[in-house]
């Protein structure tokens, strides 16, 4: 499979360069040429499959091409070593789980799977792509709003090979997030930058378009920029598809799926799945007071807009990444024009944005009715379906994170004392261990040309 640039200006790419690489030449994004239908037989049988053996038919779909089946399916089994529930919240409305990974948020499929495609590269010898860099070490450079930093430190902790500079906004991230990548050490770093996510994000995409640094040292990206961080993710909404069948019967294809969005990663994994056959009505992308999306699907225009700090911290996003994956996807990487593409959009995804205070009364609602615990970013994703949810129609939107993750919002909204998992406490009995930054480019490429 080749992938090309969303940019249009850089040349095409093999799976392992995309990887490897992260980001083209050009700054754009890497897109795969094009998109496989999944067969019937897939379809007819999903409801009787395992989420592995549904995520390794996923992957063969996509990256049968580039990885040996028997590898592939190693690595898949290895990623996918914990499940993620379809929970009936009230009628016709249910929570996709996607928290029972290691770090408790749905980064981790992604993250594991990239962590462990990475690896295969290395120990196929294949992961050189011509990189003229004097240090062979794979340096992983991922911005972070809160769940991504701790599922690519996680995920990647203990590669040899691979040493990871996770990059989050001071004072923006859950204690608990933050404890999550700041203290394990070893080949993980922790850079607390004095700005907002997207100056995170603006960090990581200058160095990799640095050619000094580029010398200096092999990079790559673990966010949702790199085609093996967030195309494994929709092995999620397959899953959610078959163990719908449980609970309906016959399985309906009037199935709606609401995903809190920031930096479009998720949903956009989901519009991948989608055009493999996935059997999804439509989609409603839920915001919160970070509205660029919610605005182009009003107006046709994309304006990017610095970021908002809110209850919501992990989709504070003020200019989306994957917007021009979504916008390439449905222009047929060009071919259609900007109004034609927007309508093509419009008529699969709908939007909602929310405030904070729109968010807590969510939470609370939700909570005094069904006893069901919504995490903030989940709390969009159901209020999106209460909201736009058709007569019937099945909702199903994403519980992106256990709520412990924001224990001291979530309990002093709801007046709970959540018990926090014991895989988040082993987090907190750690020693915070960071690198202070300013949002200058000049200070971070000092910095890594000091490695």
């Amino acid at each position: 499979m080749q992938y090309y640039s969303t940019n249009g200006q850089a040349p095409v790419a093999d799976l392992k360069k995309a990887v490897v690489k992260g980001l083209a030449e050009d700054r754009g994004l890497y897109m795969p040429e094009r998109i496989e239908k999944l067969p019937k037989a897939f379809f007819d049988n999903m409801k009787d499959m395992s989420f592995q053996d549904i995520a390794y038919n996923v992957a063969a779909n996509f990256f049968g091409e580039d990885v040996d089946l028997d590898g592939l399916q190693e690595l898949v089994y290895d990623t996918l070593q914990f499940d993620c529930p379809v929970v009936k919240v009230e009628d016709n409305i249910y929570a996709l789980e996607l928290f029972h990974g290691p770090t408790l948020a749905f980064k981790d499929v992604g993250a594991r799977f990239m962590a462990r495609l990475l690896r295969y590269f290395l120990q196929q010898g294949s992961a050189d792509c011509d990189n003229t860099a004097a240090d062979k070490t794979v340096n992983v450079l991922v911005a972070t709003s809160g769940d991504t930093g701790s599922a690519v430190a996680n995920g990647f902790l203990g590669v040899e090979g691979i040493h990871v500079y996770v990059l989050y906004p001071k004072g923006k991230v859950s204690p608990i997030q933050e404890c999550q990548f700041t203290t394990l050490g070893q080949n993980i770093t922790a850079i607390e930058v004095d700005g907002v996510f997207d100056d995170c994000q603006a960090l990581v995409k200058s160095a990799f378009m640095d050619e000094e640094l580029n010398r200096h040292m092999r990079l790559t990206s673990a966010n949702s920029i790199n085609v093996a961080r967030f195309l494994p993710q929709a092995f999620y909404y397959f899953n959610a598809c078959a163990r719908l069948a449980s609970h309906l019967s016959p399985l309906t294809s009037d199935i709606v799926v609401c995903v809190p969005s920031g930096n479009f990663g998720n949903i956009c994994s989901a519009l991948f799945g989608h055009e493999m056959g996935l059997p999804v009505k439509r989609f409603i992308a839920a915001n919160n007071a970070n509205d660029v999306f919610y605005q182009y699907l009003r107006t046709g225009r994309y304006e990017p807009k610095a970021s908002i700090q809110t209850l919501a911290n992990a989709m504070d996003v003020g200019d989306p990444s994957n917007f021009a994956r979504i916008q390439n996807l449905y222009s047929d990487n060009g071919q259609f024009s900007a109004e034609e593409t927007h309508r093509r959009i419009t008529s699969l995804i709908s939007g909602a944005t929310y405030s904070d205070e729109q968010i807590a009364e969510t939470m609370r609602q939700c909570y005094s009715e069904t006893g069901y615990i919504l995490d903030p970013h989940g709390a969009c994703g159901y209020r999106a379906l209460k909201e736009q949810l058709r007569p019937g129609e099945i909702g199903v939107f994403c519980e992106t994170a256990h709520p412990a993750k924001f224990k001291e919002k979530v309990d002093q909204i709801l007046g709970t004392d959540i018990e926090i998992p014991a895989r988040l406490k082993a987090f907190m009995e750690g020693e915070k261990q960071s690198v202070e930054m300013t949002n200058d480019f000049a200070d971070f490429k000092r910095y890594l040309m000091s490695r």
